[in-house]
């Protein structure tokens, strides 16, 4: 057993089986180009266009109870997570300019793609801001882009690519 779980659980075992993550949800200001960057620019595939009506309020502290939901993933990947595009209806607080290091909170993304065609293709549509590069010992490529809201994508090499 883990020694941090090991005190909150006064020494007894804990069970955390069938527990994965399923997606990360990105707040967004345009649904469009933010798909043009996921989709068109990284390659995801849409897998889900929905709105909803709920007590996001309560639960997520939004202005309205309507938000709209795009899922985009790889469905030829079983163990593929998803990306959710979230627009809340009513707006979202503007976080302003994305920190310059690494900062408390939430970090990145990261996928495995082939980074030279994706930088390529963001470079074409116009979209990931400047990249940031560096090669790992044995070849492996490495990169940093952003979203259009601000977050930092990582993309490492596919082995084998």
């Amino acid at each position: 057993m883990r020694a941090d779980l090991a005190d909150v659980t006064h020494g007894e075992t804990v069970e955390m089986g069938g527990m994965k993550i399923h997606h990360t949800a990105i707040c967004i200001r345009d649904i469009d180009a933010s798909k043009r960057f996921w989709r068109d620019g990284l390659g995801f595939i849409e897998q889900m266009d929905n709105s909803s009506d709920g007590d996001w309020p309560t639960l997520f502290n939004a202005r309205q109870t309507r938000l709209g939901s795009i899922f985009l993933g790889d469905p030829n990947v079983q163990d593929a997570r998803l990306i959710e595009l979230v627009e809340f209806a009513g707006g979202i607080d503007e976080a302003g300019e994305p920190p310059r290091e690494p900062t408390l909170g939430f970090f990145l993304v990261s996928v495995y793609l082939a980074v030279d065609p994706t930088l390529a293709r963001l470079d074409t549509l116009d979209l990931g801001g400047r990249p940031t590069r560096i090669t790992l010992p044995g070849g492996v490529q490495m990169a940093v882009v952003r979203d259009l809201n601000g977050v930092a994508v990582e993309l490492i090499e596919l082995a084998g690519d």
